[in-house]
């Protein structure tokens, strides 16, 4: 049962080491490696719009109701939940919306991790010479051998959890305090490297043209519900983590700017991630529609012929990896916490989450190999060629997420009084941006959430795997 006993957890120590660790959170393998693979499917500029607007009008006032509950309830999210709506006299089941976000939250970790190692695993092909003279056949070869081998797989998985342990054991002001203040500056200025490098080397005309030009004839209803998905998944709104880090958050600190700032550095970084990309794929004649494989396998192409590719592709990779870390982090610092609730010790907890989420990480592990041929749900069409993976990141990315972050909207929105919520943003009730935020909570967030449940359900035409 969940407890509402208070828990003993740290605080950021001023707004900019949490702003740096909730952009951590944010900034991840959403923004670096699958934004620019989805612009690239999706017409380019005009997905980049769409996206845009989603995070706008529909994630940023969700970072701003989950931190409002996390800061208020001062819990983890389930605990939370069950102590603001007894709070304000409703129903205490509204904390199942809170488990199924931790539940999501642990699911996405145990692939997360694995695909952690694969940017690990490139950092290494990279420092070894192992990506020299790469053609599209050779990479693939690459890529694929690493996909073939269940060692190698959860070798460079375990050993991207073991870093993720070693910061989170030692706590949230010493280890992701600390560990987020170091490598943030670190990731902004290895980027803004490679997007200056990327223009200055690559096919920066049409890079640029690619990225930020619409191409209105590729936008579909299919474009709409991805670009939102990718929304969601990107600022990691509805997995619970978000919650957590406003539970730490100080009554100083301004949630509305903050979160506008959280946001507006999540989507920069994805941005520029797809600038420090696109001018090397065109500069070698490449497909900028290339799918997952954009990164691992053609980027490393369009890198050769330039100066110094492997050392560049060595930044790039180390660039993923900090990113992957720093998200990870917070999927850590969730179960640690969830520990401390139930008077566990810090160490306990993190090791033997580190433990599940490998055992677990093992399912996305044999899917690329020896469970390459096992599709659990074949017998329903949408799924007959879904491996483990594929399932665990649909359910989790289309479902899980999304009934998070609709339980967060309907919640600060309709079950938490506006004297509360305002109070917590810090302005008074008739405040135009409390007005404003207080319409999109409550309608066309929950309305645009529940149309991407159904789209996702009805799967408009996809298959899945």
């Amino acid at each position: 049962m969940t407890t509402t006993a208070p828990i003993a957890h740290g605080h950021w120590s001023s707004r900019l080491t949490f702003l740096l660790a909730t952009i951590g959170l944010s900034v991840g393998l959403g923004n670096v490696w699958r934004f620019p693979w989805l612009a690239g499917e999706n017409g380019g500029g005009a997905f980049v719009l769409i996206y845009l607007g989603c995070v706008a009008f529909v994630a940023l006032p969700i970072i701003m109701a989950e931190l409002v509950i996390g800061r208020r309830g001062g819990m983890t999210p389930a605990a939370s939940f069950l102590k603001l709506a007894r709070a304000e006299g409703a129903s205490p089941a509204w904390r199942w919306g809170g488990i199924v976000a931790i539940a999501a939250a642990f699911l996405i970790s145990s692939f997360y991790g694995v695909i952690g190692g694969w940017t690990l695993a490139y950092s290494w092909f990279a420092a070894s010479g192992q990506m020299d003279g790469l053609t599209t056949t050779s990479a693939g070869a690459l890529f694929d051998g690493l996909l073939a081998s269940p060692a190698k797989l959860s070798f460079w998985m375990a050993l991207f959890l073991l870093a993720n342990i070693l910061v989170v054991v030692r706590g949230v002001e010493s280890g992701v305090e600390k560990a987020t203040s170091v490598l943030m500056p670190i990731l902004f200025a290895l980027l803004a490297f490679l997007c200056v490098y990327a223009l200055v080397v690559g096919d920066a005309q049409r890079g640029m043209a690619f990225l930020f030009q619409p191409d209105w004839s590729k936008v579909s209803a299919q474009t709409f519900v991805r670009a939102l998905g990718q929304a969601f998944f990107s600022v990691s709104v509805g997995m619970a983590a978000m919650i957590l880090y406003g539970a730490y958050l100080p009554k100083t600190v301004q949630i509305a700017p903050t979160a506008a700032l959280v946001a507006g550095a999540d989507t920069l970084v994805a941005i520029l991630a797809g600038i420090a990309i696109f001018p090397f794929v065109f500069a070698q004649g490449l497909a900028p529609a290339s799918g997952p494989g954009l990164v691992f396998i053609i980027l490393p192409v369009a890198l050769q012929g330039l100066a110094a590719p492997s050392l560049i592709a060595f930044v790039f990779f180390i660039l993923l990896a900090i990113a992957a870390l720093t998200s990870m982090v917070a999927l850590f610092e969730l179960m640690a916490a969830l520990g401390e609730e139930q008077g566990w010790p810090r160490g306990r907890t993190v090791w033997l989450t580190g433990g599940a989420m490998a055992g677990l990480g093992l399912l996305t592990v044999f899917s690329f190999n020896s469970l390459s041929d096992v599709h659990p749900l074949g017998f329903v069409p949408a799924f007959a060629k879904a491996t483990f993976f594929d399932l665990i990141d649909w359910f989790t990315s289309n479902l899980g997420l999304t009934i998070g972050a609709l339980t967060s909207a309907l919640f600060a929105g309709w079950v938490m009084k506006p004297a509360s919520t305002a109070s917590e943003l810090g302005v008074p009730e008739q405040h135009p941006g409390y007005r404003l935020w207080a319409v999109l909570i409550r309608w066309p967030v929950p309305i645009t959430i529940i149309i991407l449940i159904a789209a996702a359900l009805l799967g408009l035409g996809e298959t899945v795997g």
